[in-house]
């Protein structure tokens, strides 16, 4: 089973990290309001990045590396992820 790590982007610009096995499910769950705490009250929210991993806790590790990391820092990952999927 693929396990996928990914940033969202909540609706007041706030960004979440988390990680999941079904992203199209995930991301449904957090725009009904169900997925998680943190981003109920801040709706909608849209997929900014995602990486796949070969299992759950790698995904894990992955996102408490990507939480440790600032704001600047993950918006730069995101920027560098699209240029390259313009560049491939």
């Amino acid at each position: 089973m693929s396990w996928l790590c990914y940033l969202l982007e909540c609706a007041d610009g706030t960004l979440y990290t988390g990680i999941t096995n079904d992203l199209e499910k995930r991301l449904s769950a957090h725009n009904a309001g169900t997925g998680s705490k943190y981003t109920r009250s801040r709706l909608p929210v849209r997929l900014l990045y995602s990486e796949h991993h070969t299992d759950r806790a790698s995904a894990s590790r992955r996102e408490t590396a990507l939480k440790k990391l600032s704001r600047a820092a993950k918006l730069a990952l995101i920027a560098n992820a699209a240029d390259r999927s313009w560049t491939s």
